[in-house]
């Protein structure tokens, strides 16, 4: 039997800080090169999207993340200019480690201004929703 050709499968993860700061990373690659971006990329064959999520965290952050929450999969096909993906974001609810870029990403800093700020593909529209989300239910956690 023939595989479809479907949409490739991306995560991206938010975290906030104590402080409402968002762990923002800044591309190295095209596209958006140089601009803010969650942590996320493609899910590997064999991996659950949850797990790929904790992999790109670790990977471009070096942040270890526990406990995730479904924000929403987003899937609109010209999110990524280089192709439709469908990408599945979480939302971290707890985190340890110093964030340091590597991988895909050339610098990591927590952003307080993400509202205002220049955000690739549509990773202002999963930040809001994560912060709509966790507002409305601060306490519930899976993953």
């Amino acid at each position: 039997m023939s595989l479809p050709n479907t949409p490739l499968l991306t995560v991206d993860c938010v975290v906030f800080d104590g402080t409402n700061r968002v762990l923002l990373i800044r591309r190295k690659n095209p596209p958006f090169k140089g601009i803010y971006a969650l942590p996320g990329g493609f899910v590997d064959i064999g991996e659950t999207a949850e797990a790929a999520c904790r992999r790109e965290m670790r990977e471009e952050t070096g942040v270890r993340v526990a406990r995730l929450r479904l924000i929403g999969v987003y899937s609109d096909p010209k999110r990524d200019p280089r192709g439709h993906t469908c990408s599945v974001a979480y939302l971290a609810g707890t985190w340890r480690g110093n964030p340091e870029a590597a991988d895909d990403a050339s610098a990591v800093e927590w952003v307080t201004g993400w509202r205002r700020a220049s955000l690739a593909f549509d990773h202002r529209r999963i930040i809001a929703d994560a912060a709509r989300l966790r507002a409305a239910q601060p306490e519930q956690h899976a993953g």
